[in-house]
């Protein structure tokens, strides 16, 4: 395929990471195409871990080439120091391996403080944001007053630009919030810096993609968070602030609809949410503590960026079902199935009593999951490279959730490291 979209099909943490580098392995190209560094990717290789916020995650292969996209709100300020913690870890990133699109959005510290300060604000509605100003800077996309990567390219335009910003913001602060303005001459020269630096990294990433694509490169295009908190589909208003879904890689990449495209889903087989917002599975018991672990382990379920423990439950099946269908998923990528080892018996949620009319997704009033039951297995599965090697309770849950959703599923994870894939058929 010269186009593998990959997503998250969940409320994010699927392990999409982890993904991206294992299909990432004869990919010309990786093309984040929205967020920012409230999105948290891992990559474990060997005894080296890369914990990335903002570059693709398949910038880790010397032949792969890293795109940000035109979707993206990015941080200079992180991104100049995951450049500097790659180049630490042996990963070669230079402005011939990274592209910054010229019409991504910026984030600064305004933006950071103006999300917390709204947060504090909502009091007990608050929205459970990762207070990274990404939510704040989709807002000035939207209003026409951000400031665009094209702009550090003209140094005396990004001052008064960055100025206006700053003053409009500081008088919020002051007057709405009442709390301590910034201090505009630090953060300007902070940012002239950032500009400095980050300037060679800028391009034309849509004419870079198109002109990769025709000539039969292959481009993964890598999804941040997941579907569930897609700002038009996901449980809103408690979403993030940019489109997860597959059809949102086009338009944050600025390219037109190939050819010949696969889209992956990426899937935990088990349900967790960072943050506020329903969850019909949500677990409170034993095996909410199971399923989470005790954060001893890097794979334990507390967010990358936040370090937040995750809310965990049982696969639900209903908002998987929903999500492929929207996204004309391909293929199915489902991790963490050695997490349900030891467990006496593991569910899938497939239907909702009283369900909302209009669709599943709709779960402002709550609703009361259905499950179906399958008996457990003991063994522990880490080592096991094969299908067939699985317990026959494993393969009996995997095949019924491929039935289920409608889709084959092509990649199991059983264990963190890259080589822990059972690949199927």
């Amino acid at each position: 395929m010269t186009l593998q979209i990959i997503i998250g099909t969940q409320w994010g943490d699927e392990g999409k990471g982890r993904f991206v580098d294992l299909l990432s392995a004869d990919a010309d190209y990786v093309a984040r195409f929205s967020g920012g560094d409230n999105a948290g990717h891992t990559i474990r290789i060997e005894d080296k871990i890369y914990k990335l916020h903002l570059i693709p995650s398949g910038i880790i292969y010397p032949n792969t080439i890293g795109i940000m996209g035109n979707g993206m709100v990015i941080n200079p300020e992180v991104l100049l120091r995951e450049i500097e913690e790659l180049r630490q870890g042996g990963i070669a990133v230079t402005p011939d391996r990274l592209k910054v699109s010229y019409m991504a959005h910026m984030i600064t510290p305004a933006h950071r403080l103006m999300d917390k300060a709204k947060e504090i604000k909502l009091g007990n509605a608050k929205l459970g944001t990762t207070g990274r100003g990404i939510g704040p800077a989709y807002s000035d996309k939207a209003r026409r007053v951000g400031l665009v990567y094209k702009d550090i390219l003209n140094a005396e335009l990004f001052e008064e630009k960055l100025r206006t910003l700053l003053a409009e913001k500081n008088e919020f602060f002051e007057k709405i919030y009442g709390i301590e303005p910034l201090d505009v001459e630090s953060v300007v020269e902070e940012f002239l810096g950032y500009a400095r630096t980050l300037a060679p990294y800028v391009a034309d990433i849509s004419e870079v993609l198109r002109t990769a694509l025709l000539s039969g490169k292959k481009v993964i295009a890598e999804g941040a968070q997941g579907a569930l908190l897609d700002t038009d589909y996901g449980t809103y208003p408690y979403v993030t602030s940019s489109s997860c879904m597959a059809s949102n890689a086009l338009l944050g990449l600025g390219i037109g609809i190939p050819k010949d495209f696969d889209i992956v889903g990426i899937a935990k087989v088990f349900q967790t949410r960072v943050g506020e917002g329903p969850f019909p599975t949500e677990l409170f018991d034993r095996s909410a503590g199971l399923l989470r672990g005790d954060g001893s382990q890097q794979w334990d379920e507390f967010g990358t960026t936040t370090g937040r423990p995750r809310r965990v439950g049982w696969l639900d099946g209903v908002l998987l079902k929903k999500i492929v269908e929207m996204n004309n998923i391909s293929r199915l990528a489902l991790t963490k199935l050695d997490v349900l080892s030891g467990f006496d018996e593991v569910k899938i949620c497939v239907e909702y009593a009283k369900p909302s009319e209009i669709s599943p997704l709709v779960l402002d009033n709550p609703v009361e999951p259905v499950y179906r039951t399958f008996k457990g297995w003991k063994q522990d599965i880490m080592q096991i490279t094969q299908w067939d090697d699985l317990p026959a309770e494993a393969k009996e849950y995997v095949s019924f959730i491929q039935e289920f959703i409608g889709v084959p599923v092509k990649w199991i994870s059983v264990g963190p490291e890259r080589n822990q894939i059972i690949i199927n058929g």
